[in-house]
């Protein structure tokens, strides 16, 4: 039997909320009516079975959230109720994952939760940083504005994030696409090549003979190389989980040439966009610190953004600790005291990710034009240098036959 959420007023002016039991909305109606209660809200609250989150089968795009977020802060704007609002947003997301997301959010608001603490209730979507801006732009009653900021955050940090992936890509293909021609090759072409060097006589040059030794080693311990790899990569993800481990192989991707710089400047960029788009909201200042250390995408950073939470604990500046880490460049720890010292510390910060969005650009051109002739002259050698292995045993061929002749 359907249950309808209803709001309303009885003739006394008392304000009532609750749910019904009812066959349809009209038995619910009359029933309100009888117990001369005025509904000026009743709605059918949605089935279990619906509201339920198959994440597993499905995810969120970023893309999805921030157009959620644009278009709840135009109807907020325009003074529609906010489970009015979620129910016409639940009907016109385009993934059905995403529906059902915020068709719970929605449930959850009509039972009397605030929409922060609904939000709160789907990590695996609305992060902490979400949650909280959305809290405090309930608090200030300027959602609809705190909604408008967040928009745009998320539309920047997905396109930092592009940017970062981008610099991946191109070496990641590259050398997927070398180590697939080395091992088709070692598979498939050098032992045939190594039957005819058999009828040859002889020994075979050394670059030769180690091309053939490769050869036989993957045809007959393809299952333990592949094993092997396997087991490393899992036991390095397994170490990356421990505090330790990440912060050693953290600090180790930011001393790797270019690739460490990209990476602290994206990492910066985040730090600053948001730290500065919490703190324009109101979310206060130790909360804001917390949840961008989370967000910070590398441990050394994070530990330096946890420092920094504990100085101005104790009444300090932001700029201090983070001086003192040595992980964030001069000009960043400086604009941030300037930023502390004139009360306009969430304009700095935007002005520094702004600035930190155009160098990691350069920073992903420049990664990609080093990069590309490096691995270009790998792959050449790496397949070149077979080829020419192979080839060495026919040239000393037609230079025994050429003798013969003589």
């Amino acid at each position: 039997m359907p249950v309808y959420a209803y709001k309303g007023k009885t003739t006394s002016g008392e304000e009532l909320s609750g749910e019904l039991t009812f066959n349809s909305r009209d038995e619910a109606v009359a029933h309100l009516r009888r117990k001369r209660v005025i509904a000026h809200y009743i709605r059918e609250k949605p089935k279990k079975a619906a509201l339920s989150l198959k994440l597993g089968g499905g995810r969120v795009k970023t893309r999805e959230v921030v157009l959620f977020t644009r278009q709840f802060a135009t109807m907020v704007n325009a003074g529609l109720p906010l489970v009015q609002c979620l129910d016409i947003l639940s009907k016109q997301a385009e993934g059905a994952v995403f529906r059902n997301v915020i068709a719970s959010v929605m449930h959850d608001v009509e039972g009397g939760a605030t929409l922060a603490e609904a939000l709160g209730r789907k990590p695996r979507v609305f992060d902490s940083l979400f949650v909280n801006m959305v809290d405090a732009g309930e608090a200030g009653g300027i959602l609809d504005g705190i909604l408008q900021r967040l928009a745009g955050y998320l539309e920047a940090a997905e396109n930092l994030r592009r940017k970062v992936k981008s610099a991946m890509t191109y070496p990641t293909v590259v050398l997927t696409v070398a180590v697939g021609a080395t091992a088709f090759m070692l598979l498939f072409i050098i032992p045939t090549f190594a039957r005819i060097f058999k009828d040859f006589g002889g020994e075979l040059p050394l670059p030769t003979r180690i091309v053939m030794m490769l050869s036989v080693f993957l045809k007959s311990y393809w299952w333990a190389l592949g094993g092997g790899i396997v087991l490393l990569i899992m036991a390095i993800r397994r170490y990356y989980r421990t505090s330790s481990g990440r912060m050693r192989i953290d600090r180790f991707l930011l001393r790797v040439p270019v690739m460490g710089d990209v990476l602290r400047k994206a990492s910066i960029a985040r730090f600053t966009r948001t730290l500065g788009t919490m703190i324009a909201s109101g979310v206060p200042i130790l909360t804001a610190l917390e949840i961008t250390a989370r967000t910070a995408g590398n441990k050394v950073i994070e530990e330096a953004i946890l420092a920094t939470k504990g100085s101005i604990g104790q009444g300090e500046t932001i700029s201090a600790p983070l001086r003192e880490s040595k992980v964030f460049p001069p000009m960043v720890v400086q604009m941030i005291a300037v930023g502390e010292e004139t009360g306009a510390l969430d304009k700095m910060l935007e002005k520094i990710a702004a600035f930190y969005d155009e160098e990691v650009s350069v920073a992903v051109d420049t990664l990609t034009s080093v990069i590309e002739p490096i691995l270009i002259v790998f792959m050449g050698v790496l397949v070149g240098g077979m080829v020419v292995a192979m080839y060495l045993p026919m040239f000393k061929l037609i230079n025994v036959v050429a003798g013969s002749g003589n």
